[in-house]
């Protein structure tokens, strides 16, 4: 045994423990975490210019690949405070994130010293655990049950809080005799992978719903695999997008009220069956559960037991980490696929494929002011299928689901159900930590763009290079078209003459210019000739500088992106009601 500070044994155990990147800001009562880092050298610490986003850049970082746990790091009070939008988002897409905030000494916890909060008590409904450690010695043990609890059945955030005299107390600590925690996975039996596929096999139209669970679980391939051998359909959510790729035959589009495919709804509204793994029916995605569930049979295989039946209840509930549920059920379907047991899917395979290959949206624009549509079509054609999208809310990310194409598990990073605006930038920082060498590409609106553009300077400086697209129409964009609804338009413009940039023509902001004063590169695209080279160009930038690149593309002021305010056969397709010279209806909302 060794009597070392308590940090230092923090530093040991996060590098045991493979969570070795971490983002933040130093502050008084963080210090002693901060010397230890410095002195043990095991952690890579990106300074963020808001503590909001340090805790957003730990997610993006989690979210990019298999095993990352990023670690997002202040004091208690603000900075703790900051954080608790990032632990809201990962909590709500099962993204595991450890925060470790700096608190007053326990003598001053009761004193209203500077800066201490009861951080615990804020973030507890956020987080799998959120402790004020007040005992050194229950410092290890808080570490090695924060880890489990972040991997162990559904994944999420945990919050460690320190103060500042345990940080510098001193323990006897040896991390050789330091294990973490075995990771609690339940797993779905033989017998209910068999009556799942019982249910199915009685069914004419079935179709596999996949979530972000199957993602999480790092089962893409199994969920490829038994869909191919059972020949159905897979609908993917906006969370388990790129589990299936877009361009396999067997994926029938996106489904919802909002990130969903024409042809993706159309083949849900047929189908009889449908077995959702790793998914939490979002209403974005079901829309009105009379018509959702109407002449279906359900089964839900969700890790989380409370997740059953939370929307509606199912015919067959299982509680299963997705990759298990995935093995037991592909053990029985090759198995049925020896026995001749599996009907022929192969008409309804077909009819799928017909709809996905017919019921495709208008993407192909020529006019100046430039159409969103358009934008998204270049980058498809730019970017191709290794690229990693990140984004997070607003028309450009509802436009994005419907018309980007995502080709493998992790490539699109979004903030699902939480959805805070200027996510998408330090979030698209972390991802490029966590993959390194390979193109990420965010999409934002203006606004979204804003919230954090601050983050910007921490890619010049730390040299992580990706492309930002911002989509620019100068408006709150999803809010004015909920607006529709009340017949209004109420401080969502974000238009102004700016004095000092008079080629902004009445937009307002000119992000050319902050982006430049931030160390990137920027490119403003009023052409939709010219979207093609621009994002050329922001590749070879990115490339020759290593830091962020912004492609602001100058869009129409008023663009409505088909949603429905209410089921899945009531999107409004709004251009394809202008071409026919039809006002399309108003009563749209947001439907968060």
């Amino acid at each position: 045994m060794t009597r070392m500070r308590t940090v230092d044994a923090i530093v040991q155990i996060l590098e045991k423990e493979g969570a070795t990147e971490a983002f933040g800001l130093p502050g008084a009562a963080i210090n002693p975490f901060y010397s230890a880092m410095r002195a043990h050298g095991g952690i890579r610490h990106t300074l963020a210019r808001h503590v909001e986003g340090a805790s957003h850049m730990a997610e993006g970082y989690t979210r990019s690949a298999p095993g990352n746990i990023g670690i997002c790091v202040g004091t208690s009070g603000p900075a703790g405070t900051d954080m608790v939008t990032g632990l809201y988002s990962a909590s709500a897409d099962s993204i595991p994130i450890l925060c470790i905030t700096g608190q007053a000494p326990v003598a001053k916890l009761h004193k209203e010293d500077f800066q201490a909060i009861n951080i615990a008590d804020i973030a507890e409904p956020v987080t799998k655990m959120a402790m004020t450690v007040l005992e050194p010695g229950q410092v290890p043990g808080a570490f090695q049950k924060a880890f489990g609890l972040m991997r162990s059945d559904r994944p999420g955030p945990v919050l460690l809080d320190l103060p500042m005299d345990v940080q510098l107390a001193e323990i006897e600590f040896d991390i050789d005799a330091y294990e973490p925690l075995p990771v609690n996975r339940p797993a779905a039996s033989r017998t209910q992978a068999a009556k799942a596929l019982d249910m199915m096999f009685r069914a004419e139209r079935p179709l596999i719903v996949a979530g972000g669970g199957v993602i999480n679980a790092n089962a893409s391939e199994k969920l490829v695999e038994l869909a191919e051998l059972l020949n159905v359909p897979v609908i993917p959510t906006l969370m388990g997008w790129g589990a299936m790729p877009d361009d396999h035959p067997l994926m029938a589009g996106m489904v919802g009220l909002q990130t969903s495919h024409r042809y993706g709804n159309a083949t849900f509204l047929e189908s009889d069956f449908v077995i959702g793994i790793g998914n939490r029916w979002a209403n974005r995605h079901t829309g009105g559960l009379e018509q959702y569930t109407e002449g279906r049979t359900f089964v839900h295989v969700d890790i989380e037991p409370t997740q059953i039946g939370r929307v509606f209840s199912p015919d067959l509930g299982i509680v299963s980490d997705a990759g298990a549920a995935l093995d037991a059920l592909l053990e029985v379907a090759r198995e049925r696929k020896d026995d001749f047991s599996i009907p022929d899917y192969d008409v309804w395979a077909k009819d799928c494929a017909q709809r996905k290959s017919t019921m495709q949206r208008k993407t192909h624009f020529d006019q100046t002011p430039i159409k969103p549509q358009r934008v998204y079509e270049e980058m498809n054609s730019a970017f191709g299928k290794d690229v990693t999208y990140v984004s997070t809310i607003g028309l450009s990310q509802i436009a994005g689901g419907q018309f980007l194409h995502v080709y493998g598990p992790r490539q699109w990073i979004n903030a699902g159900q939480a959805g805070p605006l200027g996510w998408t930038g330090p979030a698209a920082l972390g991802v490029v930590r966590g993959k390194p060498g390979q193109t990420v590409v965010a999409l934002s609106g203006d606004y979204d763009f804003q919230f954090m553009v601050e983050e910007l300077a921490v890619g010049a400086q730390f040299n992580l290079p990706y492309i930002h697209v911002v989509v620019n129409n100068s408006y709150l964009g999803l809010i004015r078209q909920s607006q529709r609804g009340f017949k209004m338009e109420q401080n969502v413009s974000l238009a102004f003459e700016n004095i000092n940039s008079p080629e902004t023509q009445g937009y307002g902001v000119d992000h050319v210019k902050v982006v430049e004063g931030l160390g990137c590169k920027a490119l403003r695209v009023t052409d939709p000739e010219k979207i093609q080279e621009a994002f050329a160009q922001a590749r070879s930038l990115a490339e020759e500088h290593q830091v962020p690149v912004v492609v602001e593309v100058i869009l129409e002021r008023v663009t409505n992106i088909s949603m429905s305010p209410s089921n899945l056969d009531s999107v409004v397709e709004f251009e394809e009601l202008a071409e026919r010279g039809e006002d399309a209806p108003t009563a749209i909302s947001m439907l968060d």
